[in-house]
């Protein structure tokens, strides 16, 4: 199981990467994103059982390599940013371009931690701290992506 959650945390060894090894984990994500949003709009009932089950398994999957790799939400676990991106991916159109506006803010949001997202990594123990401040930041990469597509189109 140690291997297992080391290898979904890192996702494959994405974070392994030596240089920004977030955005090489949010990286894996995008192209993801317009696939799983007509999927959403085809299998909505599928599409959540996917969405969910990926946020459960990176809750774990991190909270394990946590144990492993011996600190709190270390570089090379990444399977939160491939969540995060995920959960921008449920506000928007099946697009590239949505796509691609989302991970830039997305990596944005990451970086900068806007409420609740510090509370959530700095208060939060175990999986769900690494994980829940890449949900927050991907909801709000969500919104400001429709938004922004809304006043462009």
């Amino acid at each position: 199981m140690r291997a297992l959650a080391v290898a979904l945390a890192t996702v494959g060894g994405v974070g392994y990467v030596p240089i920004a090894s977030g955005t090489a984990g949010s990286l894996v994500a995008l192209p993801l994103l317009p696939f799983l949003a007509a999927l959403r709009d085809r299998a909505p009932v599928a599409y959540a059982a996917l969405v969910l089950g990926l946020i459960a398994v990176a809750v774990w999957a991190a909270g394990r390599a946590e144990d492993v790799f011996g600190g709190e939400d270390h570089p090379y676990i990444v399977i939160d940013e491939v969540a995060g991106l995920v959960v921008a991916g449920a506000l928007l159109p099946a697009t590239w371009l949505a796509a691609v506006v989302a991970f830039v803010l997305f990596r944005v949001f990451d970086v900068v931690k806007p409420f609740p997202a510090r509370q959530i990594d700095g208060g939060v123990e175990g999986g769900l701290g690494v994980v829940g401040d890449d949900l927050v930041a991907g909801l709000y990469a969500g919104l400001v992506t429709r938004l922004c597509l809304r006043i462009v189109a």
